[in-house]
């Protein structure tokens, strides 16, 4: 076959893919508009042709409530406004400060209902690393980008300096993934750590961090930085991971990750937290807080899952105050130092609550002692 006639066929064939493609191409951005609308759902692509959920636990949890045929939220998730709180004056003041520093809080971020309760109660968990994550959990409301912005070196800086000027006993630093970085941001945490010891010795931090993709060199350089509790949250049960989770994650990976933070600095409390009503069963979270515990996690929060928008994942079930009370006392007796359980409690829910700085300033008295 000549060059020319090879050409010939090559640039017809290719022709030939162009036009198949257009049809698909179309159909693309009109799925991608629907999805879009308040319509259609992104869940409704995932549910079977009986209309049931690839989320449905194996065995129904006994007093729970049906998500999908009691769509509205139960009395008891009910909330106040922001500034409807005794420390309203608290409240304001911080709102005032993250505004003036340029800082991003992960309370308005994922829009957490208990903001006017905990900056009323002048705590707060900022965030750090910019507020554009390399990941996209289908319950989360952070923005996601595979190429967000450069990383702030002077970050650390701002970042203490407003928060010492709140005068606050204990504050919680989250982050969102950084996947673009080779170590994914674990110097700059550490740094900022650093940075806010360094001028207010007696703070108790508490580092809410990503899994830097697995690497135990980047959890021990975090855990090893001055913290007092080191947070990474294992969101849902084992098999509801894939569904729930960013591809990125998962569930070993998270457990080795809470392991090697204990395992490198055993002085540090380890924390983690679970989102209920995604569709888990009673067993698989009895399962969970087994293999959280034989990983030495000491502290564990429930919460309820509470869909940001349409274009998350959809609420499986509604879970009653009673369950989070048993999962409270199932937890303690279990040999969990602290359990926060309740259906608007979330990771950083109260996180300078007395038991818990209680905990920390325990471990660092012992410390010093060793000294």
């Amino acid at each position: 076959m000549s060059c020319l006639r090879f050409a010939s066929r090559r640039a017809a064939s290719t022709l030939s893919v162009q036009r198949s493609e257009a049809p698909y191409r179309r159909r693309l951005e009109e799925l991608r508009k629907q999805l879009a609308s308040d319509g259609t759902e992104i869940d409704d692509f995932v549910r079977e042709k009986d209309g049931s959920s690839v989320f449905e636990s194996v065995d129904v949890v006994g007093g729970r409530t049906d998500a999908y045929s009691e769509p509205q939220k139960p009395s008891w998730l009910k909330v106040r406004p922001p500034g409807d709180h005794e420390s309203q004056k608290e409240y304001t003041r911080l709102r005032e400060t993250v505004r003036k520093k340029k800082l991003a809080t992960v309370c308005e971020e994922a829009r957490c209902p208990n903001i006017g309760e905990c900056w009323g109660g002048g705590t707060a968990t900022i965030m750090i690393m910019g507020d554009t994550c390399t990941r996209g959990c289908r319950f989360c409301n952070i923005k996601t980008s595979k190429a967000p912005e450069q990383l702030d070196p002077q970050e650390p800086v701002h970042a203490a300096e407003a928060v010492t000027s709140w005068g606050l006993k204990y504050v919680v630093i989250t982050s969102v993934d950084r996947d673009d970085y080779e170590d994914g941001g674990s110097a700059h945490i550490a740094k900022t750590v650093k940075e806010m010891k360094s001028r207010q010795s007696d703070l108790l931090i508490e580092v809410l961090a990503p899994d830097f993709r697995g690497s135990l060199k980047d959890v021990e350089q975090v855990a090893g930085c001055g913290l007092d509790v080191y947070a990474h949250n294992l969101e849902t049960v084992e098999r509801l991971q894939g569904a729930v989770r960013d591809y990125r994650a998962g569930y070993k990976q998270s457990l080795k990750t809470l392991e090697a933070a204990k395992s490198h600095a055993p002085h540090v409390v380890t924390k983690t937290s679970l989102m209920l009503g995604v569709g888990e069963s009673h067993e698989e979270i009895r399962q969970t807080m087994r293999d959280l515990r034989n990983c030495g996690v000491e502290v564990v929060t429930f919460g309820q899952y509470l869909r940001p928008s349409k274009r998350h994942l959809k609420v499986e079930q509604w879970v009653p105050p009673h369950e989070f009370e048993m999962w409270k006392q199932e937890g303690e007796q279990m040999g969990f130092r602290y359990v926060a359980s309740g259906p608007l409690v979330r990771s950083s829910y109260k996180a300078g609550e007395f038991y818990l700085s209680a905990l920390v300033k325990e471990r660092q008295k012992a410390m010093l002692e060793v000294a």
